[in-house]
């Protein structure tokens, strides 16, 4: 076969080296622009699991690269006078320039034909190629020039950054946090040789320019950094080796999605993208030589499998793309995640987090570490913190004492303490009778106030038997609904240690439906009454009823149904009130641009959109307890092109927060069916995460929180406040007791006559740890024969 590697960086030199090892016979060329063992840029990182990979393919390169690399485990951070260092991380850095010289070598050494100072400037340049390699970079002209088949998603990112060196060292991967007048700026440094460093510098946009940045040579902004992070640099210079970049030398990272990732030419060559031509990670990261060496590996291991010849090319490529389009999208979104975190920090975190929580904040960025993966990493540092989360809520661990996981902490919100993080999500039953609860909402709430949880919600019960979503909702508008709950609401303060919140709400457009096991959000089959809405509409078009628009009479009418409710609440003896303006129901159905194009005072632009939601919220807040907290659940993105945005959203926090209101409760979508969520663990998490530091006010997470680690990695990394647990909650009436015994910790009480099941659920947890951790022991000593 013959091969042409375009681009002579990592991907191209790996894939080059390790075809030519899999084939002697294999015609191998790698075309490189610059001059022979020259390159430019710093460092490069590495993770122990990509040099165990790579030991498997050639391990005669992989024991030079090792020889050369630099290996710290530590983390530290550098922010607000403070240094806080965390362990167990395990990178390895090298320089590129030596990395691309050992690849060369080997390259040279295997038979691989190195072509230098020669810019290739198509795939058409090389009819004879069967294959061609097209590992040209970010700005690929192999990528551009099959634009229409390669189908590329190229987004700029917002921020600027300068990639330099120091002959500073550093035994740890270093970030520093410097505040100015405009801005904050961060670094992010770790030594890859034995006299160099790498110190990339990165703000935003809008601090860059009002430094003047953008109007400044290369060497007013070396001059600029250096004195921005002077007591950092100990008098060492910033030195840059990208001399060849005009202007500043400040750049916008590109992320780089293919939908396709190979071709045939006019010639009959295969085409095939790789490293940064068709995907790239940011260096929050680290991973771009990472997916590039990857990819080099998974082509081989192609061809390894299903054969090296002309003919099997376009099986193998297609595999490739199979195999290799997972992984990376994971990698990738992993660093987006943390891209997008050193992009808000400044406006989101610095100001906001003091120094321990900001550090874990920044540790758990990708969303990829979790709270008991650092657990593994760094024990000793974990507890510490967790002891200081503790402290800082009002719990003092004496010395020698395990600290509580933060789930575990209690929470103080006006009059009322919280035992614990957890709450159980209002979940709508579809159980009422003519809008009464129970013995099954008696059961069913009562079992999960046992089950460990601090807070636990009713379903949302309705303000009018027409604000009903379905004739099995509960309702709370006649005394013997109030009576019904009272009961429960009894029932659960003396036999539990659990709060009950109440959620008032109205369905609005999506009332008078079937319950959830007859037909989601489809109309009554007959028996339907009047619905209504801020504006006509149909939630699900040509099927539902028609809302219409409901008038200042109906406005007030409605109104004064949620204070009436509000007073049966005090009467129940509810510990927590929530409002409900999310989901499409008819609060929600003011605040969303979608559903409201009223043309008076209580439409158009946001500030109208939100009068009648407040009006209802402020006239509840007056006669609500002062001393009981109150929330509000919004939808805080649509999901949907014109919607409400998380932007709106916080500024929807912001007004309800004026009002009065003492968290957000941050869930989403459900306004329109038009909508594209995006879906995954902790997906709502960010909106929870935004509104809380943003608009300075607590929030509840919900969405796809199914385990402890979820709930302890996003009060630790201060996304919330409160974590909201739902289908779990259903599975599992005493998840939250579940989950302690899962995790280890014990001392947590249960309920009296539930003891000897404590006791027995910890022990079969503490064997199935114990045979875990001895099968690891076993494969490793197995692995190391």
């Amino acid at each position: 076969m013959k091969i042409v590697c375009i681009g002579g960086g990592p991907a191209g030199l790996y894939l080059a080296l390790l075809m030519k090892k899999l084939d002697p016979a294999h015609d191998i060329t790698v075309v490189e622009r610059n001059r022979a063992y020259d390159t430019f840029g710093w460092g490069v990182v590495f993770s122990d699991t990509t040099m165990d990979n790579m030991r498997q393919w050639d391990a005669e390169t992989a024991d030079e690269i090792q020889a050369a690399f630099n290996h710290w485990d530590d983390i530290e951070l550098l922010f607000k006078g403070r240094s806080i260092r965390s362990g167990g991380h395990g990178f390895v850095g090298i320089g590129r320039k030596k990395l691309l010289n050992i690849l060369q070598l080997r390259c040279e050494a295997l038979g691989v034909r190195l072509v230098f100072e020669t810019d290739a400037q198509s795939d058409a340049d090389y009819p004879d190629a069967d294959l061609i390699i097209a590992a040209d970079g970010v700005n690929s002209r192999i990528r551009k020039q099959h634009e229409a088949v390669f189908q590329p998603d190229i987004v700029t990112r917002p921020n600027r950054y300068i990639w330099l060196g120091t002959h500073r060292l550093y035994d740890a991967f270093t970030f520093d946090f410097q505040r100015t007048e405009h801005g904050w700026f961060q670094a992010h440094i770790y030594k890859f040789d034995d006299s160099t460093s790498t110190f990339i510098v990165e703000t935003t946009e809008d601090t860059w320019k009002a430094h003047g940045l953008d109007r400044a040579d290369q060497n007013q902004s070396i001059e600029f950094c250096e004195r921005l992070f002077a007591g950092n640099l100990q008098g060492e210079p910033l030195i840059s080796n990208a001399r060849h970049l005009r202007g500043s030398a400040w750049l916008n990272f590109q992320r780089v999605v293919c939908e396709h990732w190979w071709l045939r030419n006019q010639h009959g060559s295969h085409v095939v993208l790789m490293g940064d031509a068709v995907h790239t990670a940011h260096f929050a990261i680290g991973s771009g030589t990472k997916l590039a060496i990857e990819d080099a590996i998974e082509l081989t291991r192609q061809f390894t499998l299903l054969g090296d010849t002309p003919d099997r090319i376009p099986a193998v490529l297609a595999a490739y793309q199979e195999a290799r389009r997972v992984e990376t999208l994971r990698l990738q979104n992993a660093a987006w995640n943390a891209m997008e975190w050193f992009e808000v920090c400044g406006r989101r975190y610095c100001d906001q987090l003091e120094p321990e929580q900001f550090m874990y904040s920044m540790l758990t960025r990708s969303q990829r570490i979790s709270h008991e993966n650092l657990r593994l990493r760094d024990q000793r540092w974990l507890e510490g913190y967790e002891r200081w989360f503790a402290r800082r809520d009002g719990v003092a661990v004496p010395d020698g004492r395990t600290p509580p996981p933060p789930m575990f902490t209690p929470y103080t919100v006006r009059g009322l303490r919280l035992k614990n993080r957890v709450v159980v999500s209002p979940m709508a039953q579809y159980s009422a009778e003519d809008g009464l609860v129970g013995d099954y909402h008696l059961v069913h709430l009562g079992a999960r106030a046992l089950g460990g949880a601090g807070l636990v919600f009713a379903e949302m019960a309705c303000v009018s038997a027409e604000g009903r979503i379905t004739p099995g909702c509960p309702g709370l508008y006649r005394p013997e609904h109030t009576a019904a709950f009272k009961r429960i609401a009894d029932w659960i303060h003396a036999n539990t240690d659990a709060c009950f919140g109440l959620q008032l709400g109205h369905a609005g457009p999506k009332a008078s439906t079937r319950r959830a096991w007859e037909g989601t959000d489809l109309p009554l089959p007959e028996g339907n009454w009047p619905i209504m809405s801020a504006s006509p509409q149909q939630y699900l078009e040509g099927v539902s009823q028609l809302a219409h628009e409901m008038t200042r009479q109906d406005m007030d009418r409605v109104r004064d149904q949620f204070l009436a409710s509000t007073r049966a609440a005090v009467d129940i003896g509810a510990d927590w009130l929530e409002l409900h303006c999310a989901h499409g129901y008819l609060l929600s159905a003011f605040i969303s641009p979608l559903t409201n194009h009223r043309a008076d005072e209580y439409g158009g632009a946001l500030a109208g959109r939100l009068r009648y939601p407040l009006e209802v919220f402020t006239a509840m807040r007056a006669i609500w307890p002062q001393d009981r907290p109150m929330s509000v659940r919004i939808s805080a993105t649509d999901w949907v092109d014109g919607g409400t945005t998380p932007e709106d959203a916080v500024e929807i926090a912001r007004a309800f927060k004026a009002a009065g209101a003492d968290l957000i409760d941050c869930s989403s979508g459900q306004v329109s069916k038009q909508e594209k969520p995006v879906f995954g663990r902790m997906y709502q998490t960010p909106l929870a995460d935004r509104i809380r530091q943003e608009a300075g006010i607590a929030t509840i997470a919900v969405g796809a929180i199914s385990e402890a680690d979820h709930v302890n990695s996003i009060l630790a990394a201060g996304r919330a406040d409160l974590c909201a647990v739902a289908r779990p909650h259903l599975a599992n009436p005493a998840w939250t007791l579940t989950e302690a015994a899962k995790i280890g910790y014990t001392d947590i009480a249960w309920p009296q006559p539930y003891f000897q099941g404590k006791r027995q659920m910890e022990s079969l947890f503490q064997r199935e740890h114990a045979a875990q951790e001895q099968a690891l022991r076993h494969a490793a000593a197995k692995a190391s024969l």
